[in-house]
């Protein structure tokens, strides 16, 4: 196994456009690092640069301490899983599991090994004999795991492999690359734009945009803290509301076009704007962070019009409006009886309250 390394990675094309931006990144060993951000963010091309597909403008990548910049992509140890399969139409999948190993002189009896192994792991043994069209999505994908898996590589390179699947097949695929991480645990960068891949499969996520990586953290690190105003609304579904406030001074209210928001002294994460006073700053608070009903202590209360009811069997999701500014609620009993066009209290969670600077983006901490 190995660890990848890369060092302020940049990609710069011939027109002028820069996809990557100063990317630096050490995964560890058996670590399972997503990529995620919007299409065109730059996470494709990083992967693309450490399988040795897109040639690096500067910087450096290395696996298992090894700089393979200039090395060609068959002998950097990877292996790579695509969203198209890639697939050979006219094998079975026993020989398209075969072979990458035929090619490298790998003795038939290893060959059987390896391929017992794989199925025995992805549970497709029953597909040997068939051929890719005679698959569904679910079992191309699988089989092209399995390609992967009978290689033994330093590195899994999985770019959107499950884009093409429909939302169920999603579902069962995250589960099956889970239990193949328990059984094959081997180092991986997986690319995703789906921000559910990314927080259920990643040990770490790499949130992008525009070139440049926003934060690197843990699921939970970049749900409970992002580092950003688009970290914040990129993670989490529904997405983080966004509210314009301007903070007065003297009394430490935070006003809205609604009313204003009164805050207890003390309250830890909005004591941190005391620089900010006399200023507008943007607070983010997720929808699972608004309730309805009596508020609790750590709450604050804001009238809120009702656009919508979404009525969703488990829950309740709000479409509402404070001044001229949506927001969402989710998680709301479904029993709550609720109307559209109606006014109704809403509690926001002040511990659960994030703030950003109107100007940066950035986190304000």
């Amino acid at each position: 196994m190995a660890k990848i390394t890369i060092n302020n990675l940049n990609k710069l094309y011939a027109g002028g456009h820069h996809a990557v931006k100063d990317l630096t990144l050490e995964s560890a060993d058996e670590e399972f690092v997503v990529l995620v951000g919007p299409s065109g963010c730059g996470k494709s091309t990083t992967l693309r640069m450490v399988a040795g597909l897109e040639e690096v403008s500067s910087g450096t990548i290395e696996i298992g301490g090894r700089v393979v910049n200039a090395l060609p992509p068959r002998e950097r140890d990877v292996a790579m899983v695509f969203q198209n399969y890639a697939l050979y139409q006219h094998m079975t999948v026993y020989d398209n599991l075969a072979f990458g190993l035929k090619n490298a002189r790998v003795p038939r009896a290893r060959i059987d090994e390896e391929i017992r192994r794989a199925v025995a792991i992805l549970g497709i043994g029953e597909l040997l004999g068939r051929k890719p069209r005679q698959l569904s999505g679910g079992q191309q994908q699988r089989v092209a795991l399995g390609r992967c898996i009978v290689r033994h590589p330093k590195v899994f390179l999985f770019d959107e492999p499950l884009s093409n699947l429909d939302a169920k097949l999603r579902a069962q695929m995250r589960a099956e690359i889970k239990k193949l991480r328990e059984q094959a645990p081997t180092t991986s960068l997986f690319v995703t734009h789906d921000q559910v891949e990314a927080m259920t499969l990643g040990d770490r996520v790499v949130i992008m945009r525009d070139g440049v990586v926003e934060q690197i953290g843990t699921p939970l690190e970049v749900y409970n803290q992002p580092a950003s105003k688009f970290v914040g609304g990129f993670i989490g579904a529904p997405h983080m509301n966004f509210i314009d406030l301007h903070l007065d001074g003297e009394t430490g209210r935070l006003r809205t076009r609604a009313g204003d928001i009164s805050v207890p002294p003390g309250t830890q994460n909005v004591s941190t704007l005391s620089a900010y006073g006399g200023k507008t700053v943007t607070m983010g608070i997720r929808p699972e962070h608004i309730s309805v009903g009596p508020p609790k202590r750590q709450n604050c209360t804001i009238q809120a019009q009702i656009a919508v009811v979404e009525q969703m069997g488990s829950e309740i999701v709000l479409e509402a409006e404070i001044g001229n500014n949506p927001l969402t609620v989710s998680r709301v009993d479904p029993g709550f009886k609720v109307q559209a066009h109606s006014e109704i209290p809403l509690n926001l969670d002040l511990s659960r309250m994030h703030f950003f600077d109107p100007d940066t983006g950035r986190a304000i901490r």
